[in-house]
């Protein structure tokens, strides 16, 4: 609670304020939002914003609740902040916006590929190597896609894969993933035929498996495998603003989970640490998976 009963809310947001500037070299424009967020929840609350406890900050985070997220956040933090200081000057017994919630940001839904899609990018990539099938581009770039959708792997993963990553008649290899981890990722029988195609064109003493261009040292880079599919979602009549390595990494996962795979095989193939992250791809796939706890759960009668 307040200490000093004659300080009013407009005096301490003018300390506080006035503090942004001199202390923390706050820019101006933080200044206006500050101000103006600090006086709108000292004018909901009748000016007693300054001795606010957490009842009254709970009443505000509801009033704030319809803004969007990003609003509200901003609110809660400049009160949050304003109390905090508050206390630090003696003017507060209490911090109780300590307790006030900051709206989490939502975490966005993955971007992912129709299987009709999927289809038609491959469809566009079997005619270019129809009709030029020793030609080196083509068959990188079938490399290429073939591991984005057929191992899940990240783009800094895939471009920097050693020379001799892919074995003949292994079914799987070792990735440097995210923290210098390795994991193992399977390599079907058709992404292992297309990277061993495109392995004769690459110098047996190169390092990297996907070598930068002639005179060039390192690996591909990953604007230049950005630049490659979009190419061919043209060529495949998508809209190339739709697809990126990380969508068909995406829609790698999401097929594998309509498709009815475990999340935590899902989780392992992805190399991610913590499995809250794999579970964002269950919106994706929801209603293939309320359908396949439909069919198999114990309790399920069957019915459509």
């Amino acid at each position: 609670m307040i200490t000093d009963a004659k300080v009013t809310d407009g005096q301490a947001i003018a300390l506080f304020l006035d503090s942004l500037t001199s202390e923390r070299g706050a820019a101006k424009n933080t200044i206006l939002a500050y101000g103006r967020d600090l006086n709108q929840a000292s004018e909901w609350l009748g000016g007693e914003l300054a001795p606010a406890d957490a009842a009254a900050l709970a009443r505000l985070a509801r009033h704030w609740a319809p803004l969007a997220r990003a609003s509200a956040a901003r609110k809660a933090s400049a009160v949050r902040q304003f109390l905090s200081f508050l206390m630090a000057e003696h003017l507060r017994s209490d911090d109780p916006g300590r307790d006030l919630a900051l709206p989490q940001s939502a975490r966005p839904l993955p971007k992912t590929l129709a299987a009709g899609d999927v289809e038609r990018l491959f469809a566009a990539l079997a005619e270019k190597l129809a009709a030029r099938p020793d030609d080196p581009q083509s068959l990188r770039t079938a490399a290429l896609v073939e591991l984005l959708y057929g191992s899940g792997l990240r783009a800094s993963e895939l471009v920097a894969l050693p020379r001799h990553a892919c074995k003949a008649g292994r079914g799987q290899m070792v990735v440097l993933g995210k923290g210098n981890k390795e994991r193992l990722v399977p390599i079907s029988r058709r992404a292992e035929a297309a990277v061993l195609a495109w392995e004769v064109h690459v110098p047996k003493d190169a390092k990297f498996l996907f070598p930068a261009g002639r005179g060039k040292a390192g690996f591909l880079s990953r604007l230049r495998l950005w630049q490659l599919l979009k190419s061919l979602a043209a060529d495949a009549g998508i809209p190339p603003a739709r697809i990126s390595p990380h969508v068909l990494r995406h829609a790698f996962a999401t097929h594998l989970l309509e498709g009815g795979a475990d999340l935590r095989i899902v989780q392992t193939l992805l190399g991610h640490a913590d499995i809250a992250t794999t579970q964002i791809y269950t919106h994706v796939a929801s209603a293939a998976l309320v359908e396949l706890v439909n069919k198999r759960h114990p309790l399920a009668d069957g019915s459509d």
